[in-house]
Formats: C-alpha cells, structure tokens, sequence
C-alpha cells in the first residue's frame, strides 16, 4: 500500500458538489492499494500514519503524534498512486488492484484506524472527487509498506 500524507490546517472532498468529507487540523491520507497489499499492510499504514510525529511541540519541534494532539483523519482512496510512467507518455495502473480488492482495504484502512481517531472523514470510493486541502507546513510524506529499508 502506499500513502501520500499531508498535513493539513484543514482539508474537505466533494463529489457532485456537496461535501462528504471535512476535517480541520489533522492529516490528509491519499491511499493506494496494489495488487499484492496484504492485511499486514494496512496494519503497518494505520500505526506508521497514526504515530508518525509530524506536529509541533512547544519547542516548535516535530515530536507529536496525530494521536498525540487529538487531529483529525481525512482518507481519499487514489488507485493513481500505482501508476506507472516508465514506458510510453499514458500511465499504466497494472499495479494497482482490483476495485473489489481496493474497496476492502480502503475500508479496512478506516474501521482499523476508526479504533483509535475519533474524528475521521473519508472520500467517496470510485467517485469523481474534489479534494480542497491547506497544507500545513508545508508537509508531505510518501509512505510506501513494502518498500525496503
């Protein structure tokens, strides 16, 4: 699985014009879902995300949790985080799994983190959608699970 975090001020999605998701201060999670993305995956995006320390301390440090300041969660499923653009001028998304497959994980991906965020809001899988977003920061992180160290 791969995942593009930022951190936001605030962040909203709509789809048709109408808001189906907003936060305020807290992280934005654009999520990718490959074709070979086991439970042990999302597992390890749920606790990377929800403890990475990327919020400031009093000292102005980065040394604080999304747990650790009570923000919010916002998650967007992006299949094109597996695009591949290394042959020709058209990504192919070979790599990028099923709809079906997508669905479970994504959803799996927001009960987990559910457990410990109470303040969660999602996109609308497999809709056309527009994400407004303020970065807070700026700051943004690729996290990818199988990556090797």
């Amino acid at each position: 699985m791969r995942a593009v975090i930022q951190r936001v001020s605030a962040a909203k999605v709509e789809v048709e014009n109408k808001i189906v998701g907003e936060i305020g201060r807290g992280i934005l999670v654009l999520l990718g879902v490959s074709t070979n993305d086991e439970r042990r995956d999302v597992e390890y995006l749920v606790d990377k995300i929800l403890n990475l320390r990327i919020f400031e301390d009093a000292d102005g440090k980065l040394n604080l949790s999304l747990l650790d300041v009570g923000a919010a969660l916002l998650v967007v499923s992006q299949f094109t985080l597996y695009a591949d653009v290394r042959k020709g001028r058209r990504p192919s998304f070979i790599e990028a799994a099923t709809p079906e497959k997508a669905k479970e994980f994504y959803e799996t991906f927001i009960a987990e983190a559910r457990k410990s965020v109470s303040q969660i809001a999602s996109g609308q899988f497999q809709a056309m959608m527009n994400v407004t977003l303020t970065n807070d920061g700026p700051v943004t992180i690729l996290i990818d699970s199988k990556k090797e160290t």
